[in-house]
């Protein structure tokens, strides 16, 4: 016999099919639109708890609630007989529903209605029950008043504290307190018993100090109730105090308690029995007595406690095992031992059963003329009898049905028929409980029907199993086949498998098996069929993922995502590190093929994986960043190997922050001349930990240790310990003497003093020695403990023999090296002579003088020195600066060369000896004159094209003439691209500043050089190009403007704005309003202007410019003049700079024109534009 189970499942929609013993069953699916549609019997689907217990101060409400179609009708019974609700005005039923709701609100007893309820659910195809509902109202009694008396009892005996709390329902939680609502200590020796009675296994003198309460909590009042409280007096064989004790080695005898071997005080004698029903948790007790108190352990016999559901309790003294089965039966025994001795308790266990289902009966669907079975299988200790029950009446009492036949604990269904409708119920009992279980039995007949949405989507990637599904119903149950694109033969086979609950599996999808799939479900009422459209896709691939990567601190760093997916899809990236969700934060930004992390941290460090996916795939790749850090600190400093001139240090390294250690660096400080400044000393490998360091007499030494590694230096380590060595006289002297006069009649004697590993002692001093060179007299000395010493009265710069040793409380250093210094420098006594000047060119002449003898020089000879100023120009009234300048001649040289003089120009000339003291005397003065130059280029140079047929030429003189003005030259040649015209040349007289030219053709430019030339020559070229023409975009493209959209669209918008404008003018006089006709007359004849002259320049009246002057773009008013030599500095107040450049008129002159450069010959408004255009 094989049972077949058939399963589908769509968007919530569940259906069933079974087939039992070759017998097919039908489960209703649960579309509320088709259970609307057939019938149904009825089916509990909520009722209240088989013992329910309520609280008195609430109204009652006992729950029951079915399914079914036609909607079920409910009635009850109490305690086996009707319960007519309608009879009591406090019983109501809930609207669509059979709970019971009983009302207390008017008064009233809930006892009253304690008793057995059972509900039923009806409709016109059966009759549902519920299980007996044993309804029960909470009680809280109170403690019966009792009188404690004192209980007394000697020290070290057993004790038992009461508790027997009054019966409640539910029983209450029990508890024990002291009067004072202090809660009692409880541990091995004392606890509480399962039962509420407090067990003391030996009484302690400490025990009199409270009194013993005990409490019961009720459930559903929340109240708790406090027994009267117990009082002990202790009867002690040494009533000494509880301190004195507490230290001793064995507090029982010293107080005189005797030691007792254990004895069980609950449960009593040395066995005992326990039933416990299944699936309900075993709780096993042993308390027991003795001196000291007992240790209790727990054993199986047999067999090995359940450690998965097995806990200990109270102190050891309780073994629970939950939810126990037939397999924990058995014998269990408690082990009470102390160092007296042991005592054992055996309790038998034996697991009794409730009933419980091993086949529970299920709703049964039938189609007409077929046949099933029901089925209620379920077991229990002792054995559970079952009995049948048809609508809620035993079955032996049922009208004969020929289709059932009942066979204990099955009914077998054959050959049913429309109208076999019923429910049935199985009750299977025995003396520790029942079970009750309702199915009906419904027979219907339905034509086929598909549950699933119509026309369905359904994607999924290449190469993967996919499922078309197709849920369906009917009765009898419908065959199912599929069709590919509408035709061909049913699919199966092959790349397709087709399951009984109607799906469709594809193995492989293909791009092949793209297409549209139909389902038709048949049976002999009809057939109804669905479509299903299946696209491939293509799969989501990360084709270049991020790789392991090892980055410094601080850097940036790109991690890679590359993908390639399906385009039809939405593609989502994301990434996470160490597998959380990342968050992007302002120091990253997403990109669509990677991850930039900028100013990598060292908690970036980590797996970092990028996912992409799509509606139907992902795919996902992982790599780690490591993150290179400063090593930390090394730590534990510690000084050995003490020497006189030598240490060994030792350290333990720091982590290396993923990047091994390269180097130590070992730093110190003394505290005697730079104390808190530190020194580096040494520097060792990364290998080593430890280092012997050489150290330098009388130094207080303190050390610490610098890691580095490839990203940096690590923190310094704390300081180690100081060391202080012993001192020894100085071993080297100062370096970097040097003696030098400060004063004509004196000699600086310094020198570079050492540094606290140098001193080697205390009271470090200097010894200086001085005396004049190639002299026979003594050395002077003088002891000081400064870097300087100053020697006065000497004569003028001779030389000096110098020493400087260095000194210690210890002793001297070796003898020093002799230096060489000079005393003081005076000034030069004698200038040179005989000076010759001869001029070279415009700009420079060479000088030749006699050397001063050396005795006049009194100090080391620098460099012989002239200077020079400019006395006038030879160009009348141009103003020049008459600045000195100097140039310098080093060494003891007789000839030189004077350059970067202004031509044509008037200067004068003196000379001095220069030494370290500063300038001699000077000599006489020598006059010259510098010849003409070539001038310079003009000063600016500006073309002009105001249309199409002339370009026009502005310049301005040169800012330095360097003699008069002859003329301009001009050369020009006319270009287009890379063809180039012939060279014409223009001359132009000296005032001459501008210059028109007509130009051959409308499209070649023009490219100019212009220069200015004296007596001597040309001078400097400044070269210009003419701009591109305007039409020259035109001439190009060859595209006539009035056909284009854009101008077309422009004139439209002017041509709107002038109506509206007119349209405002209409309103505005037709309301009486004044219109400045003279304004706008005079903006329109503005506007007249700007048409026919594209350089027009317009103005408001308010803003009008004095005769002879024009405005700038700047807003500056510029005075209109003529040519004169005025201008060229012929004339009027002109002005030289400080270097005797030409500033008079000129500047004037630069500024007008500069201006005028600046207007624009183009057209400056839209409509101007628009006329240019055209």
């Amino acid at each position: 016999m094989v049972m077949q189970q058939y399963l589908l499942t769509y968007t919530g929609v569940v259906f069933a099919l079974y087939l039992h013993h070759i017998i097919r069953a039908i489960e209703v699916p649960l579309d509320p639109n088709i259970q609307n549609e057939l019938p149904q019997p009825p089916t509990i689907t909520k009722q209240s708890v088989k013992d329910y217990i309520v609280d008195p101060r609430d109204n009652i409400f006992i729950d029951c609630e079915a399914k079914g179609n036609p909607i079920p009708t409910f009635s009850w019974t109490r305690n086996g007989k009707f319960f007519n609700v309608a009879k009591d005005p406090k019983v109501s039923m809930q609207r669509r529903s059979g709970t019971l709701v009983i009302d207390f609100r008017g008064g009233g007893r809930p006892e009253d209605y304690e008793g057995e309820y059972q509900c039923s659910a009806r409709n016109e195809y059966g009759t549902a029950l519920s299980s007996k509902i044993l309804l029960q109202v909470s009680r809280s009694p109170l403690w019966p008043k009792e009188h404690l008396d004192l209980v007394e009892i000697d020290e070290g005996s057993p004790l038992t504290l009461k508790c027997n709390p009054p019966p409640g329902l539910p029983p209450p939680v029990v508890f024990w307190m002291s009067s004072s609502m202090e809660p009692i200590h409880q541990d091995k020796r004392v606890s509480q018993g399962q039962n509420g009675d407090l067990y003391f296994s030996n009484v302690m003198l400490q025990d009199a100090q409270t009194d013993y309460s005990c409490n019961a909590r009720f459930h559903f009042t929340h109240t708790i109730q406090q027994k009267n409280p117990y009082t002990l007096k202790i009867q002690t064989k040494n009533p000494h105090n509880e301190t004195s004790f507490r230290n001793h080695t064995d507090m029982y005898s010293a107080r005189g308690v005797m030691e007792t071997t254990p004895s069980f005080m609950y449960p009593y004698g040395t066995s005992s029995n326990q039933i416990v029903l299944r699936g309900v948790d075993l709780l096993l007790e042993c308390i027991a007595s003795g001196v000291p108190a007992p240790d209790i352990m727990w054993h199986k016999k047999g067999g090995e406690l359940p450690t998965d559901k097995t806990k200990l309790e109270n102190f050891n003294k309780a073994l629970r095992i939950t939810n126990v089965s037939e397999e924990d039966s058995g014998e269990y025994f408690c082990l009470a031992s102390n160092k007296m001795g042991s005592i054992r308790h055996t309790i038998s266990v034996r697991v009794k059963a409730a009933p419980y289902w091993l086949d529970e009966p299920q709703n049964l669907i039938l189609a007409p003329a077929e046949d099933g079975r029901l089925v209620c299988r379920a077991n229990g200790n002792p054995k559970p009898t079952i009995q049948w029950l048809v609508n809620g009446e035993p079955i032996e009492s049922a009208p004969p049905n020929p289709s059932r036949e009942v066979a204990g604990d099955t009914i077998v269904f054959r050959d049913t028929q429309i109208g076999s409708s019923a429910v049935y119920q199985c009750n299977a009992s025995n003396e520790h409980g029942y079970l009750l279980a309702n199915a009906f039995v419904s027979v219907l007949d339905v034509p086929p029907r598909i549950l699933a949405p119509r026309n369905q989507l359904i994607k999924v990637i290449q190469y993967n199993r996919t499922r078309l599904d197709c849920p369906f119903f009917g009765s009898p149950i419908p065959t199912l086949r599929w069709f590919k694109n509408g035709q061909g033969s049913a699919l199966d086979g092959e790349n397709y498998q087709r399951h009984e609950n109607g799906s469709l599996e594809i193995n492989m999808a293909r791009k092949e098996d793209q297409g549209i799939y139909t389902c038709v479900a048949t049976n002999i009422l009809g057939k109804a069929e669905n479509q299903v459209r299946l696209e491939i896709k293509d799969p989501t691939r990360i084709v270049r993922g991020p790789e392991d990567l090892i980055v410094k601190r601080g850097s940036l760093v790109r991690l890679d995502c590359r993908i390639k997916h399906d385009s039809t899809l939405k593609l989502t990236v994301t990434w996470l590190k160490d597998d959380t969700p990342l968050y992007i934060g302002n120091r990253m930004k997403k990109e669509d093929d990677g991850l930039i992390i900028y100013g990598v941290a060292e908690k970036d460090q980590g797996d970092y994986t990028c996912v992409a996916s799509t509606e139907l795939d992902k795919d996902s790749a992982k790599a780690f960043l490591t993150v290179l850090e400063r090593p930390e600190r090394p730590r534990d400093l510690e000084l050995t190997d003490l020497a006189e001139r030598s240490v060994r240090l030792t350290w333990i390294p720091g982590d290396d922050n993923n990047s091994p250690i390269t180097d130590y660096v070992v730093q110190f400080e003394e505290d005697k001349f730079q104390p808190g400044l530190w020194h580096n000393h040494s520097r060792y490998p990364g290998s080593v930990n430890s280092a012997v360091l050489r150290l330098s007499p009388y130094v207080n030494y303190q050390f610490r240790v610098i890691a580095v590694n490839e990203v940096g230096s690590s923190l310094p380590s704390l300081p180690s310990e100081r060391y202080h060595t012993i001192g020894a006289s100085p071993e080297i002297n100062p370096t970097g003497v040097q003696g030098a006069g400060t004063q004509k009649n004196n000699m600086e004697i310094t020198w570079t003093p050492l540094n606290a590993t140098q001193a080697y002692g205390p009271n470090l001093r200097y010894i200086v020695k001085w005396r004049q060179r190639e002299s026979r007299e003594s050395w002077s000395n003088e002891t000081v403990r400064t870097t300087r010493h100053v020697v006065w009265n000497t004569p003028i710069y001779v030389p000096y023999e110098i020493k400087v040793q260095a000194e210690n409380d210890f002793g001297r250093a070796p003898e020093p090296d002799v230096i060489i210094g000079y005393s003081g420098e005076d000034y030069p006594k004698a200038p040179p002579t005989d000076i010759r000047l001869k001029v070279i060119n415009s700009t420079a002449i060479s000088l030749q003088w006699s050397r001063v003898y050396p005795d006049t020089i009194q100090g080391q000879l620098k460099e012989y020195r002239a200077y020079f100023w400019r006395e006038s120009s030879l160009l009348k009234n141009l103003w020049v600066s008459k600045k000195r300048q100097s140039v310098g001649f080093v060494g003891d040289r007789p000839r030189g060369i004077v350059s970067r003089l202004f031509p044509y120009s008037n200067y004068k000339l003196e000379m001095v000896v220069v030494n370290g003291r500063g300038d001699g005397p000077r000599s006489e003065i020598k006059e010259f004159t510098t010849p003409e130059g070539v001038p310079s280029v003009p000063r600016y140079f500006r073309i002009r094209q105001p249309n199409l047929e002339t370009i026009t030429l502005e310049w301005g003189h040169p800012e330095h003439p360097n003699g008069i003005i002859t003329g301009y030259n001009l050369r020009y040649q006319a270009f287009n691209g890379t063809k180039t015209g012939r060279t014409l040349v223009e001359t132009f007289s000296p005032n001459q500043t501008r210059f028109t030219l007509q130009r051959t053709d409308p499209i070649s430019r023009y490219r100019f050089f212009l220069r200015a030339r004296t007596q001597v020559g040309d001078g400097e070229s400044i070269v210009e190009e003419s701009p591109a023409p305007l039409n020259e975009a035109y001439t190009k493209n060859h595209v006539d403007i009035a056909t284009q959209g854009w101008f077309i669209g422009l004139m439209c918008a002017i041509a709107l704005l002038v109506l509206i404008l007119l349209i405002v003018c209409f309103i505005k006089r037709s309301r009486g309003g004044k219109y400045p006709v003279r304004e706008k007359v005079e903006v329109l004849d503005h506007e007249d202007h700007k048409v026919d002259d594209p350089s027009f320049d317009y103005s408001d009246e308010d803003n009008k410019e004095p005769p002879g002057s024009h405005t700038s773009l700047d807003g500056t008013i510029k005075q209109e003049s003529d040519d004169s030599l005025v201008d060229y500095g012929e004339g009027g107040e002109g002005q030289f700079n400080e270097d005797g450049s030409f500033i008079g008129q000129y500047t004037v002159k630069k500024d007008k024109e500069e201006t005028e450069g600046n207007e624009s010959s183009e057209a400056t408004s839209p409509v101007n534009a628009i006329y240019s255009l055209a």
